[in-house]
């Protein structure tokens, strides 16, 4: 899916680089399926990387905390943004995301839990450390039904 994605923007843009990004209006960044919000913060991000504002090469010499610090920094991007960023742009190989729901109900799955506080949830991080980004990608695919007969322990709702 990401390579096709991928393949539709370079047909559209070309090579995709901040000058390019900020070259697009909003409306045609809104073509690629994201809203009119998301187009400006990109388009925002572009500028700062072409005026120096933001270097986004120094990231790759910082901690996977100080990068998700820095990201968070910018317009538009959260802490789960940033986290997804560092897996799937930058290939960290040790980032499992607190924020991120499907991964919270894997681990329900997996482990049959309810619910997963923070304190559980740095226990498995610590036990997947130092490739808790393959554990993610395992956690999206259980919480997708990936395996037949495994079931979400999240207690349901009763209607009063």
């Amino acid at each position: 899916m990401r390579q096709k994605s991928k393949l539709f923007f370079n047909s559209l843009l070309g090579e995709i680089t901040p000058v390019v990004i900020d070259s697009q209006s909003l409306e045609k960044l809104q073509q690629f399926g994201i809203t009119f919000k998301k187009a400006g913060y990109i388009k925002s991000v572009a500028q700062k990387i072409i005026t120096n504002e933001f270097d986004i090469n120094s990231l790759h010499s910082l901690s996977d905390e100080e990068v998700c610090a820095k990201l968070s920094e910018l317009n538009g991007i959260g802490v789960w943004t940033a986290e997804m960023l560092m897996i799937f742009s930058m290939q960290r190989p040790n980032v499992l995301s607190y924020g991120d729901l499907a991964i919270l109900r894997g681990l329900r799955m997996v482990y049959h839990h309810r619910k997963i506080d923070k304190t559980q949830f740095n226990k498995y991080w610590k036990r997947y450390t130092p490739y808790a980004s393959i554990a993610s990608l395992y956690l999206w695919a259980v919480a997708g039904g990936a395996i037949d007969g495994m079931k979400d322990y999240v207690p349901k709702l009763t209607k009063l």
